[in-house]
């Protein structure tokens, strides 16, 4: 796979990469982005095919290899390990990363996010496959509509979840929409994620963040991630959803903040 990534820098300090989750786009990060700078050089990543970037090529499948690549190009003018802060779908893509090239990743943040986003053998902490199966068919149908409904799941059950949900609306296609088959190839790509195997042999200090009342990853997802990982801490965010960030600003900036100061 070969896309151009659009990435945003700001700040001064060690480098931080912020990578987004499914169908959204950097400019999620903003409400923490002012916080994150004042430390470090922050990297506002769009992933292929979502908000600036350039979509995937049509040759192959969106792949975590491939956007791992993608990633190393946009960021090959930038010597320094890497501090990466992965959102959601971000997060399997920062663990995949670590697991490729982990000199390259000094610290992994790992937010809301999962070995596994659907349900298997041994899984239980997650989706159905038949669930994220029918949500590919609404979207084919009607994908604005459907992805409004989305961020309904990503509030669901969060304290401050109206203006979290309205947060979230706003950012939605603030960066233009997804095409239909950016978002087909993103969901099988969800849908086939697996990394419980090589979770054990990444190494990087990492510090995962989950919200207790998550249903798209279960904070169940997050502790096991924090177990499985040699070197990881975990965080939970009583009363937050999907997005942490958004929800509860003070609480996870209070998580992640000394985690990615401490060197």
């Amino acid at each position: 796979m070969s896309a151009a990534v659009h990435v945003e820098s700001v700040g001064i300090g060690p480098p931080l990469v912020l990578l987004h989750g499914f169908a959204m786009h950097g400019g999620l990060f903003a409400p923490v982005l002012p916080d994150l700078a004042r430390r470090h050089r922050v990297h506002v990543v769009d992933l292929p095919g979502h908000g600036h970037s350039a979509p995937p090529s049509p040759e192959g499948p969106l792949t975590l290899d491939g956007i791992v690549a993608a990633l190393d190009a946009a960021l090959a003018d930038e010597p320094a390990p890497l501090d990466v802060l992965g959102w959601s779908l971000g997060g399997a893509v920062a663990m995949r990363w670590a697991a490729l090239d982990p000199g390259r990743i000094a610290r992994l943040a790992l937010v809301a996010t999962t070995p596994s986003f659907v349900a298997r053998d041994g899984w239980p902490h997650a989706m159905r496959d038949e669930t994220l199966r029918k949500f590919g068919d609404e979207l084919r149908a009607a994908y604005r509509l459907t992805l409004q409904r989305f961020l309904t799941l990503q509030t669901q059950g969060s304290d401050g979840g109206r203006a979290t949900l309205a947060a979230l609306r706003h950012q939605l296609f603030a960066r233009g929409a997804p095409t239909a088959a950016v978002l087909d190839q993103s969901l099988t790509l969800v849908r086939g994620i697996d990394l419980r195997a090589s979770v054990p042999t990444i190494g990087t200090p990492a510090l995962v963040v989950a919200g207790d009342r998550d249903t798209l990853a279960p904070s169940e997802a997050g502790a096991w991630l924090a177990k499985a990982l040699p070197n990881a801490r975990f965080a939970e965010i009583a009363g937050a959803a999907h997005t942490p960030f958004l929800s509860h600003r003070d609480a996870f900036l209070a998580a992640v903040a000394p985690f990615l100061d401490a060197r």
